[in-house]
């Protein structure tokens, strides 16, 4: 059984047991999230294709850390005006363990 799941405007295809990397949230329990916006869902020859979302089920999560991303470097440079400018960020993101794919 997987599903495909959507988070952070962007989509995963997850399986219980799968370890995901998406964008940091601030769920209400500190140690559990849950996914309700679920694009399809394949339950071996069934499947479930959402009008935009699968309706009746839902993907847990468990947040096992946060981390950050590789580090991304942007320059800025004007030839022949002594104007050079080096800038780094590293994105957070949260480590999520997918534990349960379930009706309801």
């Amino acid at each position: 059984m997987y599903a495909i799941i959507e988070t952070g405007s962007k989509q995963y295809q997850v399986e219980e047991g799968d370890i995901i990397d998406i964008e940091l949230l601030t769920p209400k329990d500190k140690k559990l999230v849950e996914f309700k916006n679920i694009l399809f869902l394949s339950e071996g020859t069934k499947m479930h294709v959402g009008t935009p979302y699968v309706k009746g089920f839902s993907v847990k999560g468990e947040i096992l850390k946060e981390v950050k991303g590789e580090k991304v470097i942007a320059y800025k440079y004007k030839r022949r005006k002594n104007y050079l400018r080096k800038k780094g960020h590293r994105q957070k993101y949260l480590k999520v363990k997918i534990t349960q794919i379930k009706a309801g």
